[in-house]
């Protein structure tokens, strides 16, 4: 799963990516972070589960969850007419799985904002209509070539044309795709067109030294408009986060209790995308490994389990699974075996987050 970063010029935006990507020389052992290519990144998702797991079974190593961040080349108003480096920013978008989108809520004389003046919700407008444009683009572009097929009587040319005529009947009303209630064939039509308002968003506040827990009233309009969106809002001060990448651990534990956090906020961020993603962990525990893996939210047993490998749905037989709470309490597998507490689940199971599994297959 792929999240990409967006935002006007002189943001934070690459501040935030920066601190993300650098910090492979001053991360944990558990939870680092590595750059794969010069606007690409993966980030862990920290999880404190992974460490109560492994107090009572001692892997020989840790993996926790991970996203794929991209850093998205900056917008300006026009680029969904090729402005700037529009082209560039739009064809990246279309290929993540949702949007982060940072927004300036900072005062400084010294970093112009290049409307001028400080106001995030017009530059949550700027994108947000940029991408619209943009959608209404892709849709009108595709909508001639369903209408030539629809013309030999072809079921899923019409259906195809009702749906883009649906679309772009929202965008119109200057509402993103995102807030338009899409049935699962109608989203299957669409679905590789990349609609970039059709994917979820959420909102990074970069935030002052002095407002790291985003109390200005400028974060306050940003979280006003998530609400009304259903999106979700990180306050974040880039400029402290990328400083505190560049300390080794113990200096970064001092610096986050001497400015009043309990963890660098980059770790709330990438918890919050995954959530935003709609994704779910479960692990999987033994003395190899304790590992946490990506599904998402709905995933059935099989499908959780060709995550791990192919092999696995195709011959699914059965999972064991049991909870976190359950290994606290009993402090072993066998234990929690022989209380009766290792549910043997089957094919219509849909996991539930923080399970902890093993699968049963034959190929």
């Amino acid at each position: 799963m792929e999240a990409g970063i967006v935002g006007l010029p002189n943001v934070g935006k690459s501040t935030l990516f920066n601190a993300l990507t650098c910090s492979v020389s001053a991360q944990s052992e558990n939870y680092p972070f590595c750059t794969i290519e010069p606007n690409e990144g993966i980030v862990n998702v920290p999880d404190a589960r992974l460490e109560r797991i492994t107090r009572y079974i001692q892997p020989k190593k840790v993996i926790p969850a991970m996203l794929k961040l991209v850093d998205i080349a900056g917008i300006v108003k026009g680029a969904s007419e090729g402005e700037g480096l529009g082209n560039k920013f739009l064809s990246h978008i279309r290929q993540v799985d949702a949007i982060i989108q940072v927004v300036r809520c900072f005062e400084d004389p010294d970093v112009t904002h290049v409307a001028g003046s400080v106001n995030p919700l017009a530059d949550i407008e700027t994108i947000e209509t940029e991408l619209m444009l943009a959608d209404i683009q892709t849709l009108e572009n595709a909508l001639p070539k369903a209408q030539r097929t629809a013309r030999s009587g072809d079921k899923d040319a019409k259906f195809l044309i009702a749906t883009i005529e649906k679309l772009m009947a929202h965008l119109a009303q200057d509402q993103p795709l995102r807030t338009l209630s899409l049935t699962d064939p109608e989203a299957k039509a669409i679905s590789s067109y990349g609609l970039m308002t059709a994917k979820p968003i959420l909102y990074v506040a970069n935030v002052d030294e002095d407002d790291l827990a985003g109390e200005h009233e400028l974060v306050q309009q940003v979280r006003q408009h998530a609400e009304h969106s259903g999106a979700g809002v990180v306050p974040v001060c880039a400029k402290v986060e990328a400083e505190i990448a560049e300390l080794d651990e113990q200096d970064r534990a001092e610096m986050l209790e001497a400015v009043g956090l309990q963890e660098a906020a980059l770790g709330v961020l990438a918890r919050e995308a995954y959530r935003t993603l709609g994704l779910q962990s479960y692990f999987t525990a033994g003395e190899k490994e304790v590992r946490a893996w990506t599904v998402p939210i709905g995933a059935t047993a099989p499908q959780a389990a060709g995550v791990i490998h192919t092999d696995f749905e195709r011959g699914f037989i059965r999972v064991e699974v049991y909870s976190l709470d359950d290994l606290e309490e009993h402090e072993s597998e066998k234990e929690i075996r022989a209380a009766g507490k290792l549910r043997v689940e089957g094919k219509t199971y849909l996991m539930q987050d923080g399970d902890i599994c093993h699968f049963l297959f034959n190929v």
